[in-house]
């Protein structure tokens, strides 16, 4: 199955619906502007879409499977996540990236980051509180 991002003037993704791929092949073929002209005569835009551009449930083209609040960057022709948190900065594949790194340590613990203090944060199984020490790559008992 195919599947189109709805985007508004703005690039934000309105939505994602499937689309027939017999449709798809008979009107241009994957990625194709003609197939995603076609596809608003099958599934008219939103009063605040656009257009529509093809993505790929398997991530095999444009970055990533769209998701609704995602930006289309068409000078990249990607779509982008939204940002996770105001700290996260995009690094040079188009993917957010926390202020400190990820832990290295992931063993046994749920990690989470914690935006007002700008550091990791995990739970063990016995919900144990831990704070990331990056420096010394190691969790200190919170």
């Amino acid at each position: 199955m195919a599947h189109f991002a709805e985007i508004d003037k703005n690039n934000k993704v309105l939505r994602v619906v499937v689309a027939c791929n017999q449709d798809i092949a008979d009107n241009g073929g994957e990625q194709s502007e003609q197939a995603a002209e076609h596809f608003k005569t099958v599934c008219p835009l939103l009063s605040n879409g656009v257009k529509w551009v093809q993505t790929s449930y398997n991530n095999n083209f444009r970055k990533q499977y769209a998701g609704r609040d995602f930006t289309y960057d068409a000078a990249k022709d990607k779509f982008i996540c939204e940002q996770p948190y105001a700290s996260w900065s995009l690094d040079s594949n188009d993917d957010w990236q926390a202020p400190v790194t990820y832990p290295t340590d992931t063993t046994d613990k749920l990690i989470s980051w914690d935006e007002d203090n700008q550091r990791w944060t995990a739970k063990d199984a016995e919900d144990n509180s831990y704070n990331w020490d990056a420096s010394g790559l190691t969790w200190v008992s919170a």
